[in-house]
């Protein structure tokens, strides 16, 4: 670790030096550059205050160049992760954006170098994986955070806060909010091949544990912990070995029943949140504009509007009509904010902020996609 880091909570000091001087900023070891490591992580950290992009991983010439061109010759490159460890004291943070059966053995060669972590979703292939990782953490006192960036859409954050209102119903005990449908669909007739599609165990690969780990964490954060869950899981496509069409009905706490879509089969997608309550429902169609902005080269910047989606797409809230043919009346859609989560990570480092998605929120979600996937198999419903 480096100088101002303490070695029982992993965070960095976030106050000025006695001269007044500037905190340096924070620098970050990127693992991976593939579509998460170049399309989300990279420009994300770049783009925050305190955290600079350092070294990145990839034994990929062409991804080195690429990453040289958006980053300049300041970065630096490794081969493997192994080669970071030795220099530990240069690096303050590691992320990890490389496939997911490697999560977990990279995360704990971090966390035993001494470094904190960030990883992206899902953290680990069990929950039990999940929740070693969080104690191998705090046993070294070391920040370990998953990067679900869907906390920070645009139609999740107006949904909080519709829900903050009371606009759909009070959120009591008995879960006056009755009903929440998330669907997270592509049109996607040919499968890509690679790791995502394999049907090897040991790959994690497949819908259930790709976009499922989005739309669970995002209905476990909205209506709290799930008693039961329910979920039918298909490999529709020629050629494809992992899941690409599935369901998950899940049952919470408080009554409230999530029923969540994935799929890359769906030929007319259907609405992106319907949610139903005791006085009203909001219905929103369409994805956060956030990733076609990063893939096409958008970088968010101070001053600048980002996330920002036009009038045509917000989302509509009424009771007994249709959002299809203007009914309800229109809701204004808060911008999105991916941005948020490294500042967060940024402060939470620096002592000044709490982390923004912890592992054991993790392992609560892979719960539910490891009951998902026993009730797929079995035809049963799993109680938690």
């Amino acid at each position: 670790m480096t100088e101002g880091t303490t070695g029982t909570t992993g965070t960095t000091s976030g106050t000025a030096g006695a001269t007044g001087s500037p905190l340096r900023p924070l620098r970050v070891g990127l693992v991976g550059y593939g579509l998460a490591g170049s399309v989300f992580h990279a420009p994300l950290i770049a783009a925050t205050e305190g955290l600079v992009l350092d070294t990145v991983v990839t034994s990929n010439t062409e991804r080195q160049a690429q990453a040289r061109a958006e980053f300049g010759d300041g970065v630096r490159f490794a081969a493997t992760p192994d080669e970071l460890w030795p220099r530990a004291g240069e690096l303050d943070l590691i992320v990890i954006a490389s496939p997911n059966k490697t999560h977990v053995p990279i995360a704990t060669a971090a966390l035993e170098a001494g470094l904190p972590v960030v990883v992206d979703k899902p953290l680990a292939g069990t929950a039990a994986e999940a929740r070693g990782l969080a104690e191998l953490a705090e046993k070294r006192g070391l920040l370990l955070s998953v990067f679900q960036n869907r906390r920070w859409d645009n139609d999740f954050l107006t949904l909080q806060r519709l829900l903050a209102d009371g606009e759909l119903g009070p959120l009591g005990p008995l879960g006056d909010v009755w009903r929440f449908e998330s669907r997270f669909e592509r049109w996607r007739p040919q499968p890509k091949g690679g790791w995502r599609e394999s049907g090897d165990p040991e790959e994690i690969g497949g819908l259930l544990y790709d976009l499922g780990s989005h739309v669970v964490d995002q209905a476990l954060v909205l209506f709290g912990p799930a008693v039961s869950v329910y979920a039918e899981s298909d490999v529709r496509r020629t050629g494809a070995a992992a899941d690409d069409d599935t369901f998950i009905a899940i049952t919470h706490a408080n009554g409230v029943r999530s029923h969540l879509y994935v799929s890359a089969t769906t030929a007319q997608l259907g609405p992106r949140f319907r949610v139903l309550g005791s006085q009203a429902g909001y219905v929103k169609y369409g994805l956060d504009p956030q990733e076609a902005a990063l893939r096409e080269g958008g970088r968010p910047a101070p001053g600048e509007s980002w996330g920002v989606e036009p009038e045509a797409m917000w989302g509509r809230i009424g009771s007994g009509e249709s959002p299809q043919t203007g009914g309800g009346r229109p809701v204004e859609t808060l911008p999105g904010a991916y941005p948020a989560y490294y500042a967060a990570i940024a402060a939470a480092l620096r002592g000044t902020g709490e982390n923004p998605v912890t592992a054991g929120q993790a392992a609560a979600a892979l719960d539910v996609l490891e009951a998902a996937r026993r009730s797929a198999r079995d035809g049963v419903t799993v109680t938690l």
